[in-house]
């Protein structure tokens, strides 16, 4: 049976959320803003069975895991070092640049809209990974 895992990139404002199963496929992403988070994360273990929640640790962490673990999934924190980063080459393969903005290295590009679903995933699948880890360790 294959895990799921909802990632969460946390931020000042906003949230970015990712169901991802344990291939590391996004199934669901989205960004929510923090009001709207707790009801968000309800609905979605609501409809799906989530096995676990993996929280970046950056900005608001602290907050979001008091109000995520009511939902009465384990919340474990994850270090999102470089996420952000990583998100923006994430989101330009699934959206490729067209026309000439093809000729511009994507390093020099942004995307035209936030990518913190993008930065969930990644944060859902390094839990993934780490927890694959510690599975081998023992």
């Amino acid at each position: 049976m294959s895990r799921v895992i909802l990632g969460i990139d946390p931020g000042t404002r906003k949230a970015g959320y990712a169901i991802v199963d344990g291939a590391g496929d996004a199934l669901i992403q989205g960004i929510e803003e923090l009001e709207q988070l707790a009801a968000r994360v309800a609905e979605i273990t609501a409809a799906h069975e989530i096995d676990a929640v993996a929280l970046g640790t950056g900005t608001n962490a602290e907050r979001l895991r008091a109000i995520l673990a009511a939902v009465g999934v384990p919340v474990h924190l994850v270090d999102e070092r470089e996420t952000t980063l990583k998100a923006r080459g994430l989101y330009f393969a699934d959206h490729p640049p067209r026309g000439w903005r093809r000729l511009v290295p994507l390093g020099m590009q942004v995307p035209p809209r936030p990518i913190d679903d993008y930065a969930a995933v990644l944060i859902a699948r390094r839990y993934l990974a780490d927890e694959g880890k510690r599975k081998n360790l023992v």
